[in-house]
């Protein structure tokens, strides 16, 4: 019997990204995530099933299609929702609403919109397939010292898959960097160590309790992890999201500095992330749960914590 290819499910691959290591890079995100970060600004990357997504603005209305979409989907799970103006005509549109106790993901509505108002959020590649996508992209990562850089949700919650693509990408000479929660067991971790030049380190709060209580697990694993790379050499950029009402304070901004000048020379640089609500609307394009907001945190505010950290001998930037 054929052996079955290796399989990852990912939400997205950009490429030119600039915000996830050094030069340019191809970012590829992989569904899945332990962690439930209320201010999380890709939601779709914490399932690990593939999610209907709705975007109403690119609705065209029931009318345009003929309710193709409603017609389409085999539980009834779209029904008709609210109604807007429509600027073009002058008129309204009767747009839908995604029933999501019944939905069951299978797409067949997406398929039948021909506005892409509706899609699915999750697509399946062969360790090759992503490979060869990844690997389009080579000369600028060439030119510019770039490279390429798995993340998530958390790339480690598909270990065989993530490392087999590391692994992959360093044979063909590319530099590779993993964003990680750090939240994995070391014997996972550890297995990135040969093919991976950079961890992109996210660190939320030092006080486990509150971790858990925010977020969903505790921070011990977390940061034994981070000492633990560390301790084999390995290149950090520490990454903090300032999230006001749970980390933003200084006992924890100066309790996470102390413990990133105890990583010592592996800590190239500490990204100091401000809050924004740029992942509200996603969180609005596959759920109807509430979805929590707070003010983001302004430059004076954002200045003040770098100063803080830099009073450890920290290289800080706002990112």
């Amino acid at each position: 019997m054929e052996k079955k290819a290796l399989t990852g499910r990912l939400y997205d691959v950009q490429g030119f990204s600039v915000q996830d290591g050094p030069g340019v890079r191809t970012t590829a995100f992989l569904k899945g995530c332990p962690l439930r970060c209320p201010w999380c600004h890709s939601p779709e990357s914490q399932a690990f099933y593939k999610q209907l997504s709705w975007m109403s603005m690119r609705c065209l209305g029931v009318q345009a299609c003929k309710e193709r979409c409603i017609k389409a989907c085999p539980k009834g799970a779209l029904e008709y929702g609210e109604i807007r103006a429509d600027a073009a005509s002058g008129g309204s549109l009767q747009l839908i609403h995604v029933k999501r106790d019944l939905c069951g993901n299978c797409g067949k509505c997406a398929e039948s919109c021909y506005a892409e108002a509706l899609s699915i959020c999750g697509k399946d590649y062969t360790v090759e397939e992503l490979v060869g996508r990844l690997l389009q992209d080579k000369k600028f990562y060439e030119r510019s010292g770039g490279g390429v850089t798995i993340s998530g949700g958390e790339a480690l919650c598909q270990p065989e898959f993530t490392i087999a693509v590391l692994r992959r990408l360093k044979e063909e000479g590319v530099h590779t960097a993993l964003d990680t929660t750090g939240y994995a067991k070391w014997d996972v971790l550890k297995e990135t160590l040969p093919f991976t030049d950079l961890y992109l380190y996210d660190l939320k709060h030092m006080d486990s309790e509150k971790h858990q209580a925010v977020v969903g697990v505790p921070n011990e694993q977390i940061l034994d992890n981070a000492r633990r790379l560390a301790g084999e050499n390995k290149k950090l950029q520490i990454r903090i999201p300032v999230i006001p009402m749970f980390n933003h304070d200084e006992q924890n901004i100066r309790a996470t500095a102390g413990f990133c000048r105890e990583l010592g020379e592996a800590v190239e640089v500490v990204q100091l992330l401000p809050y924004h609500n740029l992942g509200v609307m996603k969180y609005l394009r596959i759920s109807d749960k509430p979805v929590a907001e707070a003010t983001p945190p302004d430059d004076a505010y954002m200045r003040r914590l770098k100063m803080i950290m830099e009073e450890y001998g920290l290289p800080v930037t706002i990112h």
